[in-house]
């Protein structure tokens, strides 16, 4: 036991000195093993410390309160689970019906006698900026009660006392452009409100909202714009409760549930029922939605990921170890000389492993400590939340140092047994010995590359999907590296018909497989990654264009307001819009109104309506025909009624699909139908959905009650409304609308009885606008403090070309350092050759020259077997995908409706110009970067005999 323990110690020693006297090989080494352990330590650290405990999520949400109550969704009683971040109605969604109850709960008759309450209210309004617009969130809560205490964190000036004060997030201040003392003013309002000091909320620093005191802010800006016929301010109300004694219990949250009162506990939260206590669960289960099960799968690819990198590192880190090994095979013999055994040798080489690891795991996570420390405050603003404190677990740490340690002793391994296998004399007087091929290892590699492509391909053809399809990939990836040796030797076949210096390049490299085949393994591996998230990525972008569904005509666009309580400002939107951009065509357009113009779709407060086109019921899809809700159709039946013209819905999509407008549209739309030219230029209405005409007839409903409208759709029947019938020209099949569904002339809108405000304008360009031109019309916009915007159809617009160009920069790096790494081992091991080359009259340039095609030869080698190894994952899950959505089709969904009689369009397209990029460009700069390092010429000196 003491000789073992004293025979490592001198091998640690020894290693400690050669790493010491080779410093750049040490350090480059170190370099390799250390990055991965400084980029996990530092997202270990961050992960932990971003990880906020139950008691500290609870401080920042409720600050001192014991609870928050609020009413639900649901006019009905509900079960919620212990957190209150999830709630259903008590017997689930299938027998729930809403608008059950005529007003919603008041939270305050659910609270004790005695409870002390504070009100926090909060509405969305647009406010002008020094920039234009900006959404903002409006909070009126009395921040200085001391049960705010830890939801908001004051930053600078104070709290505010009065009506006209505020205080502002600080995100509203960096994004609006104000800062304290500065006046801001809701849009659509003359109110003015001073801002008195800026605060963040410790959990959303990304927050973009105000507060006032309570009955200062939302009240006033209500009216203000409702004044206006301006949409007012909804505004969510939730009430901080403070009760005393053991807080608010889970009985009592089950009370408020039942009177359909949603609540968050801080006892509760931080004791939560047994699950069999939790109605919630007993009703719909503890994870319905199949949330949890994803962990498993992530946990699966994360080590996957961390075992390829591992296995990266070592084969980049393995000929380094072998370098220093074959540059002191004079020392390992003397060791031998003296009494040694293999045993000492491989400890020898194995302790280089060990203390470079150890040294690697200390720098990296000193770094990565460091590194966490000094970009904490960016790191909290990127996550939009402050850390809880900054959460160091010593055990995951140091677990993450043995990840560094046990990657040295790993890429030592192989190079320590290849030194232990040297005889002696072979090591003292420079002998290269008689060397055996591996025979075990090649079938190994064959049958996991073979094992690996059916696992792969069965999981791409099953319902056991990508997870299978990644760890097959993993395991042919893994076999082809094992048989690397024997590959590399195919290509030395090649070498009969090179020139002198690449075939001696090529005969070098395979006569020494020992160190060639794991530098030619790294630049595999790196290779294969990069070609299969390429393939993936192209194939993805070809399946896109096909997939892509233009919203307008070529270099056709719209201009509109996002507002319907900007109609009047749309006459100036569309001014500036001609002034910045060259038109051949704008059509203007307006949409119909029912009531209040300013009323938002679909708005059910007083004064609002909408108009609505009606389908005959002959004619509408059974699928989707609120009359057969209760109709069961069978997965048969489904098929076959998505292939029906009535369930054929048009891909596009605009918010107004009911426009007034001239015959100026149909040039914007590019419509040149003689027939629908001349009809709306006629005065005709043009329909363009067959699906809402009836014997030449379309109906519009004019809806003025919203609220009876909405409790007879849920109950499946007809929406109460006044019927407008239109005579219309049915626009011939294959002529698009663009999402416009009916266009109505002025004339027989006003004839109809129908009120239209403007909305905006469809436009055809003269030629694209430029980028200072498309800034400068969003300049107009935000001077004029409109929430406008345009949209050009411009075509597919691939952004896959920088991805493409990235991964090849990072495969090519990593080709370059690996291929540089087995050249300086081949320079080691064949200075022999190099220096008989010299002695026999051999030009300087020879040297380098061999060195360039030794560090070519590495670089191709890998890159051709790594090509053809990353397209087998690429290619499984491009066939998982095209399996899953068969399926889909086959099950009667679709993510386009109405495509389900189209055949799946999932294409494999290898990345050529990437390809060309790896097999050219990066074995030929490699070349070059070593010819270029490489001295001309070494020391003459006398060549050992033998």
């Amino acid at each position: 036991m003491i000789s073992w323990y004293h025979s490592w110690v001198a091998a640690i020693r020894i290693a400690r000195r050669d790493a010491w006297r080779a410093k750049g090989r040490s350090i480059l080494v170190l370099a390799m093993i250390a990055l991965p352990i400084v980029g996990v330590s530092a997202a270990d650290l961050t992960v932990r410390s971003a990880e906020l405990t139950t008691a500290q999520q609870l401080d920042r949400h409720l600050g001192a309160a014991d609870a928050e109550i609020s009413a639900s969704s649901m006019d009905a009683p509900i079960h919620q689970n212990p957190k209150g971040d999830r709630y259903a109605p008590v017997g689930g969604y299938d027998t729930y019906v809403p608008g059950g109850k005529a007003e919603q709960p008041d939270p305050l008759k659910a609270l004790p006698a005695g409870a002390e309450v504070v009100k926090d209210a909060v509405g969305q309004a647009k406010i002008r900026t020094t920039h234009g617009l900006l959404a903002t969130e409006l909070r009126e809560v009395d921040a200085a009660d001391p049960m705010v205490k830890g939801r908001i964190t004051l930053d600078r000036g104070r709290l505010p006392r009065e009506a006209g004060e505020i205080i502002a997030s600080t995100a509203f201040l960096e994004d609006s452009g104000f800062f304290v003392g500065s006046t801001v003013s809701p849009r659509g309002t003359d109110l003015s409100y001073r801002i008195v000091g800026a605060y963040e909320r410790p959990s959303a620093l990304d927050a973009v909202e105000v507060i006032a005191p309570p009955q200062t802010l939302l009240t006033p800006v209500d009216e203000a714009l409702r004044a206006g016929d301006a949409p007012g301010v909804r505004a969510e109300t939730k009430y901080l409760v403070k009760v005393g004694g053991d807080g608010f219990t889970w009985n009592m949250v089950k009370e408020a549930n039942a009177k359909g009162l949603l609540v968050v506990s801080r006892s509760v939260g931080l004791n939560p029922p047994a699950d069999s206590d939790v109605p919630l669960y007993a009703q719909e289960g503890k994870d319905p939605y199949g949330m949890d099960d994803g962990n498993a799968a992530e946990m699966a690819v994360l080590a996957t990921v961390v075992g390829l990198a591992m296995l990266e590192i070592c084969l980049l880190a393995g000929p380094a170890f072998a370098v220093g090994a074959r540059r002191s095979r004079r020392q390992l013999g003397l060791v031998g000389a003296n009494g040694g055994d293999r045993r000492h040798i491989r400890a020898i080489v194995l302790s280089g492993g060990l203390v470079v690891g150890a040294a690697a795991a200390v720098t990296g996570t000193v770094l990565g400590i460091g590194l966490t420390v000094a970009l904490r405050p960016l790191l909290e603003e990127y996550m939009g939340l402050r850390w809880g404190g900054f959460e160091v677990r010593p055990l995951e740490l140091l677990a993450i140092a043995l990840l560094a340690i046990v990657t040295g002793l790993l890429a030592a391994i192989a190079p320590a047994i290849t030194a232990s296998r040297q005889t002696v004399l072979a090591s003292l007087t420079g002998r290269r010995g008689v060397r055996r091929a591996n025979r075990v290892l090649p079938v190994i590699g064959l049958v996991a590359v073979v094992a690996g492509a059916a696992i792969a391909l069965y999981g791409a053809v099953s319902d056991m999907g990508s997870l299978v399809v990644a760890g097959g990939s993993a395991l042919a990836e893994l076999g082809v590296v094992a048989l690397t040796p024997v590959l590399v030797g195919l290509f030395g076949r090649i070498g009969r018909w090179l020139p002198l210096s690449p075939r001696l390049a090529l005969r070098d490299s395979v006569r020494n497989r020992g160190r060639t085949a794991p530098a030619v393994a790294a630049v595999l591996a790196a290779v294969a990654g990069t070609v299969a998230v390429a393939t993936y990525q192209n194939s993805q972008d070809l399946q896109n264009r096909h997939e892509y569904v233009a919203e307008l005509p070529s270099r056709h666009g719209l201009v509109a307001v996002n507002d319907n309580s900007s109609h009047k400002e749309v006459p100036a939107v569309r001014e500036a819009l001609s002034r910045e951009f060259s038109l051949s065509v704008r059509a203007d357009v307006e949409r119909i109104v029912v009531g209040r113009p300013g009323c938002a779709p679909y708005s059910s407060e007083a004064g609002c309506g909408r108009a609505e086109l009606v389908q005959p019921k002959e004619l509408r899809c059974p699928l989707y025909d609120p009359a057969n809700r209760s109709t069961e159709f069978t997965d048969d039946q489904r098929k076959e009624l998505r292939k029906d013209w009535r369930c054929q819905y048009s891909a596009h999509f605009t918010p107004n699909s009911v426009v007034v407008a001239d015959e100026k549209l149909l040039t914007a739309l590019a419509v040149t139908d003689p027939g629908t030219v001349a009809a709306l230029k006629s005065g005709k209405p043009v329909s363009f959905s067959k699906q809402n005409v009836k014997d030449g007839k379309a109906t519009l409903r004019v809806i003025t009650d919203p609220d009876a409208a909405e409790a007879a759709r849920s109950k499946g029947e007809e929406e109460p409304g006044e019927d407008k019938v239109l005579a219309v020209h049915q626009a011939p099949e294959g002529v698009k609308g663009w999402g416009v569904e009916l266009v109505l002339p002025p004339a027989a809108a006003k004839a109809a009885g129908l009120a239209s405000v403007p909305f905006g304008s469809y436009f055809a360009l003269d030629g694209l606008p430029t980028t200072e031109q498309r800034q400068a019309l969003d300049g107009r916009f935000d001077t004029m403090g409109v929430d406008a915007e345009f949209k050009i159809e411009e075509g597919y617009q691939g952004d896959n070309s920088v991805v493409m160009l990235a991964l090849a920069i990072f495969a090519g790096l990593v080709t370059i350092g690996a291929a540089g790494i087995a050249t300086g081992l081949a320079q080691a091991d064949a200075e022999a050759d190099l220096k008989t080359l010299a002695a026999v009259g051999a030009a300087p340039r020879v040297r380098r020259t061999l060195s360039g095609f030794q560090c070519g030869v590495v670089a191709l080698m890998g890159v051709v077997l790594g090509s053809a190894a990353g397209m087998l994952p690429a290619v499984g899950l491009r066939l998982t995908e095209a399996h899953e959505m068969k399926k889909r089709l086959e099950d009667g969904y679709s993510a386009v409706l109405g495509s389900a009689s189209k055949e799946v369009y999932v294409p494999i397209a290898v990345p050529w110009e990437t390809l060309g990029l790896l097999l050219v460009a990066v074995p030929l700069g490699a070349g070059l970067l070593a010819a270029l390092v490489t001295r001309s010429s070494g020391a003459l000196a006398r060549r050992a005999a033998g």
